[in-house]
């Protein structure tokens, strides 16, 4: 990291002339705290252990626990975070730290390291922000419809089919998204693509089915030139991606699906209360989502990431805000909850991957058990976790991408 020089926001963290700058003007730091920003900083792929960090920062010298979170407390501060915020430097509970602001960096520095140390890394070889690497481009559906879609990382192609939400910018500066492209997207050309009514696509759309979101997907493949690739898809984004693997077997290679599911609620409802309870819940999502209540909104965040903080949950509402409009939301849930591939599940021809959280409150983990029953030549790996979305700070992260990397790898 010598003579790199790394943005992120307004500050600029020099690391020839050890330097903190905000706006330009030099930001007065405690020798300590800015030697662990910059290691931090220049580490941000990974968690870094606190032993690490008193390794690097004191040497041999020997301080209390005491010193480094006094140190880490004015890094903070340095750089407009806090202990309760951690919108910058994130604490991971009992293992130590991560910067995870969105960064770009320029200068002649070595890139961080390339080895697998933890479930965040960076999209390329020389660590620079995912959303400046990667290539936006567009094309159009049957009916017309402007689909967004986009290229990042280099080597063997991974398609990942589009889920809830999406911004094929945003999500590189989000908490929720952007470990997920970076891990993804390591050593691997990802393409992904904003669904219609959301993100970079079109938003007033003449169809909003899940056979038009499956058409989308088929557009995308021409459009990226792809022939044979394997197939991701996360959430309702499974099962747009089985329907397309039944479609076209001679296409795709190998499936993963996390956190999917085969029916919508509506259509798994086994019974009157059950189908009652997905109705009123159903009711209100469109009552909470036209007219953004602050309070629905941040519930149903909480179920997405029940183990995230309120911060977390406020950041994933604001990034949902940004993705789509009030009408397209509750657009979204109705197509959701009337979601249905088990009666085509099990004409998937290829190997597929089925991830999903063991206590997953967004999406039952029955639903992983009946992909696996139906679906052929696949395999169900259940994780420790309580989120839909995984999170960069939790074990299952690690093991999530390992999974991930040895299956591609068969």
């Amino acid at each position: 990291m010598e003579g790199d020089t790394y943005r992120f926001g307004e500050y600029e963290l020099d690391t020839a002339r050890h330097q903190l700058r905000r706006a330009g003007v030099p930001v007065h730091v405690e020798p300590r705290a800015l030697d662990l920003l910059c290691h931090l900083v220049a580490h941000r792929d990974r968690v870094v252990p606190k032993n690490e960090l008193l390794d690097e920062v004191w040497g041999d010298r020997f301080v209390s626990e005491a010193a480094l979170t006094t140190a880490l407390r004015t890094a903070r501060l340095a750089v407009g975070d806090t202990g309760s915020q951690q919108q910058l430097i994130r604490t991971a509970h009992r293992r130590g730290y991560q910067f995870v602001a969105a960064t770009t960096v320029t200068g002649g520095g070595p890139a961080i390291g390339s080895g697998r140390e933890s479930g965040v890394r960076p999209a390329t070889a020389d660590g620079a922000s995912g959303a400046d690497r990667q290539t936006i481009r567009f094309c159009r559906s049957g009916d017309g419809t402007r689909i967004a879609y986009a290229t990042v990382g280099s080597g063997p192609p991974l398609l990942k089919a589009a889920n809830w939400m999406s911004h094929l910018d945003l999500e590189w500066t989000t908490p929720v998204w952007s470990h997920w492209l970076g891990g993804l997207a390591r050593d691997r050309r990802l393409i992904r693509y904003d669904e219609r009514g959301c993100g970079l696509s079109d938003w007033a759309v003449p169809g909003f089915t899940f056979d038009d979101w499956v058409d989308d997907l088929e557009t995308v493949v021409e459009a990226a030139g792809l022939d044979r690739f394997p197939l991701f898809g996360v959430s309702q984004g499974g099962a747009v991606a089985v329907a397309y693997a039944v479609r076209h077997p001679e296409r795709v290679s190998r499936l993963i699906l996390a956190g999917a599911y085969a029916r919508g609620r509506q259509v798994r409802a086994r019974n009157e209360t059950e189908h009652d309870e997905a109705s009123l819940d159903l009711d209100l999502a469109r009552v909470g989502w036209l007219h953004q209540d602050p309070k629905f909104l941040r519930v149903f965040a909480s179920q997405f990431l029940p183990e995230g903080t309120p911060e977390d949950w406020d950041g994933f509402t604001a990034f949902q805000r940004q993705t789509t409009s009030p009408a397209n939301g509750v657009r979204f849930l109705e197509e959701f909850a009337r979601i249905d591939v088990s009666g085509i599940a099990h004409l998937v021809q290829c190997p597929t991957l089925i991830l999903h959280s063991r206590d997953d409150e967004r999406v039952p983990v029955t639903q992983a058990g009946e992909l696996a029953a139906r679906i052929p030549d696949s395999r169900l790996v259940l994780l420790k976790s309580r989120n839909h979305l995984l999170t960069a700070f939790e074990p299952a992260w690690d093991e999530f991408l390992a999974r991930i990397d040895d299956f591609l790898a068969e």
